[in-house]
Order: C-alpha cells, then structure tokens, then sequence
C-alpha cells in the first residue's frame, strides 16, 4: 500500500526538486509517472531536465518507446504506459486515492506561495486522507526539508 508525500515549496521550484524524488525512486527500482496539468509545461521541463546536471532517463508520452522510459512526462487524463511506481504530480495535476494504494508512493509537489495551489494541495490532501491513504507533510521552509507532523 502506497503513501502520499506532499512537498511545500516556499525556497525553491520543482525543477531544483525533482532530481532528489526521481533519484530517489529509481534507486528503489521504480519507474516514475512526472504528471502535470498542461502539455506545454511538461515540454518545458522535458528540456529542463535534460539540461541539469546529472543524467535522468525520461521521455515524454506520447512516444513510441514509452513502456520503456524510466520516467514519463504525461499530462492529466494520459496514460502512463512504463507501469511506474511512483507517481509526481506537478501544477495541482490529479491523483486518486485508488492510485495511491497501488503505487508504492505519491509526490504532490506544490508552490506554497501560490494561494491557488496552496488550497488545491489542501483540498488533494483532505481527500486522499478521506480514502484512507497515509500521507505526509514535507516543508522546505526552515531552508531544508522536514517532515513536519
């Protein structure tokens, strides 16, 4: 049974982020889902993440190797077809409970100085909890990142 991370941005954005939660997730073995709300921005970071330092695997969906990429940039209401592990949702995009408690783990990556995103990540957390899905709270605020309780 999967959990639900939520990660506060206040210090930085999620391109600064991922790295550390795609990292992470394939040194588990897990292949990731890097969902987002608009196929533009998932185009965008396509590029950023080729840019940064280090090597991180991905494709964006749509593709025809896409059961084989390690990470998959796909948009609200796109199939994940490399059977990821591990889901992050980016821009307020989406995620079940149902989803949840099949994957191994959830990241719900938000700007917490967006008001708009801030109450769409409350609202993602209240109904992930209603469908009994154990979730976290991990804050940069203090200049790096806690799980706050």
């Amino acid at each position: 049974m999967g959990s639900a991370l939520f990660y506060h941005l206040t210090r930085s954005g999620p391109v600064q982020l991922l790295p550390m939660l795609i990292g992470k997730s394939l040194q588990a073995g897990w292949r990731v889902e890097l969902r987002g709300r608009d196929r533009a921005r998932q185009v965008a970071l396509d590029e950023r993440l080729w840019l940064g330092e280090g090597f991180l695997p991905h494709g964006l969906a749509g593709g025809p190797h896409d059961a084989r990429q390690p990470v998959l940039l796909s948009v609200e209401g796109q199939a994940a077809a490399n059977d990821p592990r591990c889901l992050i949702a980016l821009d307020g995009a989406g995620v079940s409970g149902a989803e949840c408690l099949a994957l191994e783990r959830a990241c719900i990556v938000f700007d917490g100085n967006d008001a708009e995103a801030l109450e769409r990540a409350r609202t993602q957390w209240r109904a992930l909890k209603a469908e009994d899905v154990a979730a976290e709270y991990w804050s940069e605020a203090g200049g790096r990142w806690e799980r706050k309780q």
